[in-house]
């Protein structure tokens, strides 16, 4: 008898499960609470304005598919790649990212192709995706549909999970399962009705210490994106951290990143013409939205409260729960800094295959996905972690006008900004070493175990800067003092706040 597997939620981390379990011969029905999206002639553009997910709260914030999710589709869903290339998805290669000094040298290398990355609107990836999922046999999708309560009885002494009580037009009904795949985000309440019946599953979580804010923009009628310069389109400030994503259709965002602490600026930011002055004092960021360029086409987007979250469902006794498998953001969460979450959802879609095909024992699967899972993605999630702890202290720091850094931090400080930094932007094979980290084809610790790359980076630090002067990158923007001046906002009151507070 075939086993019935219900999937709650249809987002990024449901339409992986739902494609990876339907490729490999088994039938699935995906339960999502929203609506599906709007149809029409300009079905991205409906899915951008129109399309309520009242579940996925950064639906409109910057979106790209590293480049192992990109090759990963290539491979494994080569139609779905058609269609997001129809839809206006880009792909961007290795080389377009490169330094324009580095630019100017370039040889292609074997490997270089997979170092490409997928990028549109998150609500373009997630409507083609969803309808290229609804032409796949075994994935029947069942929207404008609550998940009220999780089935569970107990089997040996373990919990397992029976099915879900749903809601549907307002009736409630009982659906058994076999398996149950929460896919429902970071807001998913499953795993505490589990905990509320003794199934004892441990997280640990991390403040991220930052909020993202994003702003849409469409390029003019006829008008081209600005050519690059030496000034990169991404950067860390430090008080402040930006990017510009190209989109699909004409389409752009830009992402500004600011620290909890700094109050001041967060509280302004979110303000459109803020937002815009802020965007053409940065010389990597104000060719794009210049009004001679683009126009603005979305309000101000937030989002806070962010943490990194790994959550343990088996130790050395066997899986907590039987028959239940988290996936995507209820499972692992992180920063979004880092664009891993989708990548995350579909290795853990891979993952859980793979346990399947090999056993039906629930106890055995159950310990493969989350040993495998862990095996594959731990490296990746203590590697933000650690960069988010930083970026903390760095944040504090920057508002602290008597700081000075002890010869430690100094010493640190200068292996990043004199010899990592520099490295990376003089030297092409480098920094192809660390974007395979980066993209998560490689493991984030390869990169700085490699013998080969430590000579390099060492070798350019004792160097010293002024040889080093033409890798440096350009002045990114205003520091701090003066971001704040010019946006007349006081420069110490988030300290004194601190300050006081401690």
């Amino acid at each position: 008898m075939e086993e019935r597997i219900l999937i709650v939620g249809g987002g990024i981390a449901g339409l992986w499960s739902a494609l990876a379990l339907a490729k490999s011969g088994r039938s699935v029905t995906v339960i999502e609470r929203d609506p599906p999206a709007p149809e029409g002639e300009d079905s991205a553009d409906l899915a951008f304005t129109d399309w309520e997910r009242r579940g996925v709260g950064h639906l409109r914030h910057s979106h790209a598919f590293l480049a192992r999710l990109h090759k990963h589709i290539r491979e494994w869903h080569p139609e779905l790649m058609q269609d997001l290339l129809a839809a206006g998805c880009r792909e961007i290669g290795f080389a377009d990212n490169l330094p324009l000094a580095l630019r100017e040298t370039y040889v292609p290398a074997p490997g270089d192709e997979e170092l490409t990355i997928l990028t549109s609107r998150r609500t373009t990836l997630e409507f083609v995706m969803r309808r290229y999922a609804l032409r796949q046999p075994g994935i029947e999708f069942v929207t404008d549909t609550l998940v009220r309560d999780v089935l569970t009885e107990t089997r040996s002494g373990r919990l397992a999970v029976t099915g879900l009580a749903i809601e549907r037009d307002g009736e409630r009904q009982e659906w058994p399962a076999d398996t149950v795949i929460d896919a429902a985000g970071k807001n998913s309440q499953l795993i505490d009705t589990l905990n509320e019946r003794g199934a004892g599953i441990e997280e640990k979580t991390e403040r991220a210490g930052i909020l993202y804010f994003t702003r849409h923009y469409r390029l003019h009628e006829g008008m081209g994106e600005p050519e690059r310069n030496k000034v990169p389109s991404a950067g860390d400030m430090g008080f402040m951290k930006y990017g510009v994503f190209p989109a699909d259709n004409g389409c752009f965002s830009i992402t500004i990143a600011v620290p909890e602490i700094e109050m001041e600026l967060r509280k302004a930011i979110i303000r459109p013409e803020t937002f815009d002055f802020i965007c053409s004092q940065l010389p990597g960021v104000a060719p794009w939205t210049a009004e001679d360029r683009s126009t603005p086409v979305s309000k101000v987007y937030g989002m806070g409260e962010l943490i990194s979250r790994w959550r343990k469902l088996a130790d050395d006794d066997g899986p907590r729960v039987l028959n239940f498998f988290p996936l995507g953001d209820s499972f692992i969460r992180t920063n979004p800094l880092y664009g891993r979450g989708c990548t995350f959802a579909a290795i853990e879609a891979e993952t859980l295959v793979h346990a399947f095909d090999r056993t039906e024992n629930p106890v055995a699967r159950a310990t493969l996905y989350f040993n495998n899972a862990r095996g594959a993605l731990r490296p990746y999630y203590s590697d933000m972690v650690k960069q988010d702890k930083a970026a903390i202290r760095r944040a504090r720091n920057a508002l602290d006008p008597d700081y000075r850094p002890k010869l430690r931090n100094r010493v640190i400080r200068s292996f990043a900004e004199d010899a990592i930094t520099p490295a990376l932007r003089g030297d092409t094979a480098l920094l192809r070493e660390f974007m395979r980290a980066f993209h998560m084809i490689d493991k984030p610790s390869e990169f700085l175990r490699n013998p080969g790359n430590i000579a390099k980076i060492m070798s350019v630090w004792a160097r010293g800067k002024k040889r080093n002067a033409r890798h440096y990158p350009p002045k990114l923007g205003p520091d701090r003092q003066e971001m704040m001046a010019l946006l007349d906002l006081p420069a110490t009151s988030d300290w004194e706040r601190l300050r006081d507070a401690a």
